[in-house]
C-alpha cells in the first residue's frame, strides 16, 4: 500500500493514542509510546502507526524518513496565547526586580494599558509582521497549532483589526481565535460595568456577525473584572453561539473558577490560587485547566498552579506558553521543563498537556495526538527519549517539524 510519508527510525514515537477525551489522573502518563516505532502518512493525515517491522512491511513511501534514533510526538498545541500585539515591554522586567508588582505596573498605567496602546497606533501590516516572526519561532520550536486571543484593542475598530489578523494571516501555524476585549477597562471608560456593556450590546454581537472568534475570555481579578460582571459577558457570549473561557485565580481568588465552572466554560486559564473547591467544582463540570508556569515564572513569584491537586482530583490539565508583552517565550518545550520542575509533573504528563489536552481545551478533536485519521502534525525531537526534553532546557530540540504531512523546519531555524 502506498503513503506519501514514512517515518522510521523512532526511538520513542509517542501517539498519544487512547481516550479520544480531555485525559485525567493516571490517563495522562499513558503516552501511547511505541519503542521502535514508524509512522505512514497519506494526504496529510496519520495512515497507521506501528512498530518499524509493521509500518515498512505493509507500505511504500513516496518519501521515506529515517530520524535515526529520535523521539516523535504529536505537534504541540499552545491553547493560551496573546499572540497579536505591537510593542514590547522589557523595561518592565526591571520593575519586577525592583520590587513593583504586576497589579502596581498595571495601575501606573503599564502593563496591559500599555500595550493596548501600542497596539491601537499600529497598522494592520505591523501587527501581522510582527506576529509572524512570533509564529515563525513557535513553529520552529514545534507548535503546529495555537490559540490567539485579542484584548489589546479594547474597542470595537481596533478589537476587530486584531481578529482579522489572527483571521488573515497566511502561515502553516494554524490558529484558533479567542475575542477577550474584557482584558482591561479602557481609558475612555470609567466604570468596569459600563464597559462590560459596551462589549455585551456593541463589540459582541459585532465580533460574531463577522464570525471573527470562536471563543470569548476575560480576565476575572480583582482591579480588572470582578465575577458578576464576568457572568454578564460570558452568559451573553454564550447567548450569541461563543464557546467560553476564563482568566481565573491568577493573583487573587474571586471564585472565577467555580462560576466559570457552572457555566459551561471549556476551559479556566492560569489557577495559581484555585482551591479544593474551585478544583472540584471544575472536576466535576469536565473544565481543562490551562496552566501556565511561565507566568510565575516572569513574575518571579514562587507560587504555581496546584498541578498535583488537580491531576489527583481527576480535572484534565493542559499547558500552555501564555505569550504576550509580560511573558514572552514561544516555546512549548521550555513550559514543558517549568511544569516537570516547579510543578511536578511527570513528563509523560506534561506531553499529555501540551499535546492532546491542549488540543482539547481549543475544540480540535482532529489533532493532538497520532493516530489514524488524525492530522499528521508531528515533531522530531533531537533527544533519545521523552525524559530528556525537560532534562535538557534552554535550547530548541525540534529536529524536524511537519504540519498535515509537509515538513515545516528546517531550513527556518532559530
Amino acid at each position: 500500500m502506498k503513503a506519501d510519508l514514512i517515518i522510521t527510525g523512532c526511538s520513542e514515537l509517542h501517539t498519544l493514542s487512547g481516550s479520544d477525551g480531555p485525559r485525567t489522573g493516571r490517563e495522562m502518563m499513558d503516552t501511547g509510546c511505541i519503542e521502535g516505532g514508524a509512522v505512514a502518512v497519506k494526504d496529510g493525515y496519520v495512515l497507521d502507526v506501528g512498530t518499524e517491522s509493521h509500518i515498512t512491511g505493509k507500505y511504500r513511501g513516496e518519501r521515506e524518513v529515517d530520524v535515526e534514533g529520535r523521539t516523535v510526538i504529536p505537534g504541540f498545541v499552545d491553547p493560551h496565547t496573546h499572540l497579536v500585539f505591537a510593542g514590547s515591554r522589557e523595561d518592565e522586567l526591571v520593575m519586577k526586580i525592583e520590587g513593583k508588582t504586576y497589579m502596581e505596573i498595571l495601575g501606573a498605567g503599564g502593563g496591559i494599558l500599555r500595550t493596548v496602546r501600542n497596539t491601537r497606533k499600529a497598522s494592520r501590516e505591523q501587527l501581522m509582521e510582527e506576529m509572524r516572526a512570533r509564529m515563525d519561532r513557535m513553529l520552529a520550536h514545534g507548535t503546529t497549532t495555537a490559540e490567539a486571543k485579542s484584548g489589546y484593542g479594547l474597542d470595537l475598530e481596533n478589537e476587530i483589526k486584531c481578529l482579522e489578523v489572527i483571521r488573515d494571516i497566511d502561515h502553516p501555524l494554524e490558529l484558533v481565535p479567542t475575542y477577550m476585549g474584557a482584558h482591561a477597562l479602557p481609558p475612555e471608560f470609567d466604570e468596569h460595568s459600563e464597559y462590560i456593556d459596551y462589549c455585551c450590546d456593541t463589540v459582541l454581537p459585532e465580533i460574531v456577525k463577522r464570525g471573527l472568534a470562536e471563543f470569548c475570555d476575560i480576565f476575572c481579578e480583582k482591579g480588572v473584572f470582578h465575577a458578576e460582571d464576568s457572568m454578564r459577558l460570558l452568559i451573553r457570549a454564550a447567548e450569541l453561539g461563543m464557546k467560553i473561557k476564563v482568566h481565573a485565580d491568577e493573583i487573587e481568588n474571586l471564585g472565577c473558577s467555580t462560576m466559570a465552572a457552572e457555566l459551561g466554560a471549556v476551559s479556566c486559564e492560569h489557577l495559581v490560587k484555585s482551591g479544593p473547591g474551585d478544583i472540584e467544582a471544575m472536576a466535576k463540570n469536565g473544565v481543562i485547566g490551562i496552566l501556565l508556569p511561565g507566568t510565575p515564572f516572569m513574575l518571579m513569584d514562587n507560587e504555581y498552579s496546584p498541578a498535583r491537586e488537580m491531576i489527583g482530583r481527576g480535572m484534565p490539565v493542559a499547558l500552555a506558553t501564555d505569550l504576550n508583552p509580560n511573558c514572552w517565550t514561544e516555546s512549548m518545550q521550555m513550559v514543558i521543563t517549568l511544569a516537570c520542575l516547579q510543578m511536578k509533573m511527570h513528563p509523560n504528563e506534561a506531553l499529555t498537556a501540551s499535546t492532546h489536552n491542549a488540543a482539547r481545551a481549543i475544540g480540535r478533536n482532529d489533532i493532538g495526538s497520532l493516530v489514524p485519521g488524525k492530522k499528521a502534525d508531528m515533531v522530531v525531537l533531537d533527544v533519545p527519549n521523552l525524559m530528556h526534553l525537560p532534562y535538557h532546557f534552554g535550547v530548541n530540540h525540534a529536529y524536524m517539524v511537519f504540519k498535515e504531512g509537509v515538513q515545516i523546519r528546517p531550513p527556518k531555524t532559530y
